[in-house]
């Protein structure tokens, strides 16, 4: 079974590079890393994850994700390195593809490119944004990052971004880049994923059903578009550590399962709560 773990909010608690070789030794398949670089402080924007709104305290305590998962590749060899998610639209392409390369190109090709387009118009806004196209932008950026990531002398021409022939090296190890997974549950995220995308990387509380009903949207989407169904993915992130939920979305067509762990305040009990989970899960 491919599954990963994430790291928990406050994401500075435990050292990324102690928790990756850890998940690694256990035989987890992936390790996780999200991001918010800050949160406003006033903001009329509604949490989506909780019934009253409220942006949780915890969402202004994120890390970095590639510096860490940057420490989390120096210190493994094996296990997949992913953003759950990266927020493309404040991130501009010319600088996340060098990120993205970089990364993909130490790591040996085990870097997991997960992205969103956000759902804090604030923050998106301050970081030059445009929220209510925030799709079309990202989608933008993917196509110039595909660009730099592909060709020795690159170029794009867009409405958010146009840049002139330029040269962006190291090209990622991945051929012909890493695998491009969108996060979130828009209404027309499968197409998306279809279209320009490698995989889909829905999170939360979502059920084995949908699951086995997205699959198989996403095999039908495929075949129209000439694509092979198996050469995109499903990677359900931010579940408990529930083998039996587990084996159920596994079943339903997911390639993969990202579990959450508890917040721990040390290696040492992260360490006890990763083996946990291995054991629950792995065994």
């Amino acid at each position: 079974m491919n599954i990963g773990v994430s790291i928990p909010l406050p994401a500075y608690l435990v050292d990324p590079a102690f928790m990756a070789r850890t998940a690694e030794h256990l035989g987890f398949e992936s390790f996780w890393c999200a991001e918010h670089p800050f949160i406003p402080v006033k903001t009329a924007s509604r949490f989506p994850s909780s019934a009253d709104g409220v942006i949780p305290e915890t969402y202004a305590h994120f890390v970095d994700p590639f510096v860490a998962l940057a420490r989390a590749s120096g210190a493994t060899s094996r296990i997949k390195l992913g953003t759950s998610i990266v927020l493309v639209p404040e991130r501009h392409p010319l600088l996340l593809a060098k990120e993205v390369s970089t990364l993909d190109l130490f790591s040996g090709g085990r870097f997991l490119f997960g992205i969103g387009a956000g759902w804090l118009r604030e923050e998106t806004e301050i970081m030059g944004g445009d929220f209510d196209h925030r799709w079309t932008q990202t989608r933008e950026s993917v196509l110039a990052m595909k660009e730099l990531w592909t060709k020795p002398e690159a170029e794009f021409h867009g409405k958010y971004y146009d840049f002139p022939p330029v040269k962006s090296n190291p090209k990622p190890a991945q051929k012909p880049h890493p695998p491009v997974l969108l996060g979130g549950g828009a209404k027309n995220v499968l197409q998306r994923v279809v279209a320009w995308g490698d995989g889909w990387l829905p999170t939360g509380a979502i059920t084995p059903e949908r699951v086995r009903e997205s699959r198989a949207t996403l095999d039908a989407l495929a075949k129209e578009a000439g694509r092979d169904p198996k050469g995109i993915s499903i990677s359900v992130h931010g579940q408990s550590g529930d083998r039996e939920l587990i084996e159920r979305l596994l079943d339903a067509g997911a390639n993969r399962v990202v579990i959450r762990p508890a917040t721990m305040q040390t290696d040492a009990d992260m360490g006890k709560e990763l083996t946990r989970i291995a054991e629950a899960v792995l065994r």
